[in-house]
């Protein structure tokens, strides 16, 4: 019998989240979920908007992440959308994002959903929050770039 191969990819991503933070560093954790969660992942309804990470007794917990359950996968379980979920971390790595969180300042956020094989990793970073004017020079230098990008391409021509 073959082999059973996943979609290969990213299952769902914090767009706004490298908008708003400064990222510093990165992590990749395994994350827990039940059966109907992983249908629902393989389905397209899962969503990082606003998610972030707490540590209560030296373990890591995804907060604010909604997995939408199915209606057909579902109807034995009381599912909860946005209960909070483990992260799988090894012990250097929790102790490192507890000392930075307890830092004025920083968070560890959520930034991506995705395959490895056939578990389900979640990509987290320690973050620095970007004030108003930081957000404005960031827009300010992408426009610029692509003014740039548009003007290369149309010189070429």
């Amino acid at each position: 019998m073959a082999k059973k191969t996943s979609k290969p990819g990213v299952i769902a991503r914090n767009r706004k989240a490298r908008f708003d933070y400064e990222l510093e560093r990165t992590f990749e954790a395994g994350i827990v979920l039940e059966g109907w969660e992983v249908k629902s992942i393989r389905s397209g309804k899962a969503s990082l908007v606003d998610s972030y990470v707490t540590m209560h007794d030296g373990e890591a917990f995804l907060n604010g992440s909604r997995i939408e359950p199915l209606a057909s996968a579902s109807t034995h379980v009381v599912a909860a959308a946005d209960r909070s979920r483990k992260l799988l971390l090894h012990d250097y790595e929790l102790g490192q994002i507890y000392s930075a969180v307890q830092t004025r300042g920083r968070t560890c956020i959520a930034l991506s959903l995705y395959w490895k094989g056939q578990r389900v990793k979640c990509e987290i970073a320690l973050a620095t929050g970007r004030k108003k004017y930081d957000k404005r020079q960031l827009l300010r230098e992408r426009d610029l770039k692509l003014e740039q990008q548009r003007e290369a391409r149309e010189s070429s021509y």
